[in-house]
């Protein structure tokens, strides 16, 4: 179940059957299940505090990830901010709909056992990260 919420910033007009659908077979790869899934959309004030709060970190970021998989069954909250997307986007010169694609597809792969410390976690990120919205372009097609 993926269940989509907005604090401190506007709603956005997002299909939570598309992403019920897509992190399944996102998840379904790295031979995992979709469990409970919270995508919260934030302002870039709110997710600092968050930041601050939870993780000790004084700077902005564009997703944090509370991770709640029990065994196979990944589960956790997505805490993505709408502003750094906005951001991010123009700086990329992507679409903010790519953008938000790629920051999600990062938070779950991060639930699904990732990690993006080092230059060869960054890498084998990328890669899963592409692959993931691959998965998109072949459903567009």
């Amino acid at each position: 179940m993926v269940n989509i919420f907005f604090e401190d910033t506007e709603v956005l007009d997002l299909n939570p059957e598309f992403f019920i659908s897509w992190l399944s077979e996102v998840v379904s790869l790295e031979e995992l299940e979709l469990g409970d899934l919270n995508l919260i959309f934030t302002s870039d004030d709110y997710l600092l505090g968050l930041n601050r709060e939870h993780l000790n970190h004084d700077f902005y970021t564009d997703i944090i990830t509370f991770d709640y998989r029990v065994a196979a069954r990944v589960s956790g909250d997505l805490f993505v901010s709408k502003d750094m997307l906005a951001f991010n986007s123009k700086r990329l010169s992507v679409s903010f709909l790519s953008e938000l694609h790629r920051v999600v597809a990062h938070g779950v792969l991060h639930l699904c056992g990732y990690d993006d410390k080092t230059a060869e976690d960054k890498l084998v990120m990328k890669i899963k990260e592409n692959g993931a919205l691959a998965l998109i372009v072949s459903r567009e097609t």
